[in-house]
């Protein structure tokens, strides 16, 4: 019968493309990973690489098996963060990573009820580009984030949908996209866009950049300001806008499509060996009322 060590030998040649650079995510001989896999095909009787090549390519009997062995592995790991949970005591310490375009005037009453039925818990709350906290997740320096939704997330980390943003694209009303009526997208790209990006260099899959010519930031006020400065168009948060579009320092793109804007999901991660801690949960569930109106 097949082992946990085998499947993980095969599913890291198949995603690395070679049984070395499998050998080396896993921080084994490739002696080791190779024979793995060859004890593995034994078992189910089948060829699942065809080695005629310099590199192996997966069968059709191995696309088969890869599917079920990916999603057996993240089980697996799962039940390995939950059997180290038994043993050890809850956390106390709970680290928030929050996507400053998300209004966040609600967070402190969620945070003050919390600390009523977890009086002992320890608090921090940073705040980053959505790529950037769901990094942070990953390697385990936050315990929650609240993120404008990713379209690929790491495949241990679980996510909540909790509401959307609406997102606009705006020009001061200096700039000299406010006095023109914008019928096709070719015009922005004539003109310099604000655009936000993590401290990686990566956008999220919402932030397209249309212009050639770009200027980067990773907070939404910094972009904030350097439109408000005339500095060039962006895409930012309704909510931020707002009171900069009452005063008449900002107009939204006069448009002949209706709406050029987006709404963005939002959602709530977490390292899936937090997901079933108590307070981690009750923190979560509190935070569906985030984006309610406020009243």
């Amino acid at each position: 019968m097949y082992s946990i060590d085998q499947l993980e030998a095969f599913v890291a040649t198949a995603k690395t493309g070679s049984f070395s650079a499998a050998a080396r995510s896993l921080n084994k001989a490739q002696s080791v990973v190779s024979q793995h896999v060859i004890n593995l095909e034994i078992d189910c009787n089948v060829a699942l690489f065809d080695r005629s090549g310099r590199y192996p390519q997966l069968t059709q009997a191995g696309n088969t098996l890869l599917r079920h062995a990916t999603v057996l592995l993240q089980q697996h790991q799962r039940l390995t963060y939950c059997a180290q949970h038994l043993e050890k005591p809850f956390i106390s310490e709970l680290t928030i990573g929050l996507d400053e375009g998300i209004p966040f005037q609600k967070l402190s009453s969620i945070v003050n009820q919390l600390e009523l039925d977890y009086p002992n818990t320890s608090l921090e709350i940073f705040t980053a580009s959505s790529i950037d906290i769901v990094d942070m997740i990953d390697k385990d320096k936050a315990v929650t984030g609240i993120i404008f939704s990713e379209l690929s997330l790491p495949s241990h980390i679980d996510y909540e949908s909790i509401g959307s943003v609406k997102f606009d694209i705006y020009v001061a009303s200096s700039h000299p996209l406010a006095q023109q009526h914008i019928n096709n997208t070719a015009k922005l790209k004539l003109h310099r866009q604000l655009l936000m990006r993590s401290r990686n260099n990566k956008s999220s899959d919402f932030q397209l950049a249309l212009s050639p010519n770009i200027w980067y930031a990773d907070n939404y006020y910094v972009l904030l300001e350097l439109t408000l400065q005339g500095n060039g168009w962006c895409l930012l948060p309704n909510h931020i806008a707002n009171d900069y579009i009452n005063s008449g320092q900002l107009v939204l793109l006069p448009s002949e499509f209706k709406d050029m804007g987006w709404q963005a999901s939002v959602d709530v991660i977490q390292h899936s060996r937090y997901s079933l801690e108590p307070m981690v949960k009750h923190f979560r569930h509190a935070l569906r009322q985030l984006l309610t109106p406020l009243v």
